[in-house]
C-alpha cells in the first residue's frame, strides 16, 4: 500500500475507528461465536457460521485500517500556502461553459466526502487542479466528456 498523506484530523479519525473496532466490535463478536458453539453440533449452526463469517471480515478491515495507519504521513498544515492548488486547499472554481461555481477541499482518499466539499486528491478534476494558479482553466476529462474549470480562489 502506497503512502497517503492525511490530516491530524484524520488520522485521529482511523486510529479512533481502529481502537473501536478491537476493543468494542471484537469482543463483542467473540462472545457471538462462543453463545453460538453453546448451542450444541457447528456442521448445522448457522448462527455459528455468520459470526465466524463477522468475524473474518472484521479482522480484514482491522487489517488493513492499521496499514492505512502505517502509510499515513501527517500533513504540516503550517507548511500550506495558496500559491498553487495543493492537498488541503480550498479551490473555488468556475464550470466556463455553463458558469457554474463550486468550491472543493482537496483531502486525501480516506478523508474525501462530497457531502463536505471534500475532494479526493485522485480524482481526476483534483488531479487537474493541482500545482494550478488561480486565473488558470484546466481540462477535466469526466465520463460526459471534457468540462473547462477556472480557478478563481485559492484558500486555507
Amino acid at each position: 500500500m502506497a503512502v497517503s498523506y492525511v490530516t491530524e484530523e484524520g488520522y485521529n479519525k482511523m486510529t479512533e475507528e481502529l481502537r473501536q473496532l478491537e476493543a468494542v466490535d471484537r469482543p463483542a463478536i467473540s462472545k457471538q461465536i462462543a453463545e453460538a458453539r453453546d448451542k450444541g453440533d457447528l456442521s448445522e449452526n448457522a448462527e455459528y457460521d455468520a459470526a465466524k463469517e463477522a468475524q473474518g471480515l472484521l479482522e480484514m478491515k482491522i487489517s488493513l485500517l492499521k496499514e492505512k495507519i502505517a502509510n499515513a504521513r501527517l500533513i504540516d498544515e503550517s507548511k500550506l500556502n495558496t500559491d498553487v492548488v495543493q492537498i488541503l486547499n480550498k479551490v473555488e472554481i468556475k464550470n466556463t461553459k455553463t458558469g457554474q461555481r463550486m468550491t472543493y477541499m482537496l483531502v486525501s482518499e480516506q478523508e474525501a466526502s462530497l457531502k463536505e466539499g471534500k475532494l479526493a486528491i485522485n480524482t481526476p478534476i483534483a488531479k487537474a487542479l493541482l500545482g494550478k494558479k488561480v486565473g488558470d482553466v484546466v481540462e477535466v476529462t469526466v465520463p460526459a466528456g471534457q468540462i473547462l474549470f477556472e480557478i478563481l480562489n485559492i484558500s486555507i
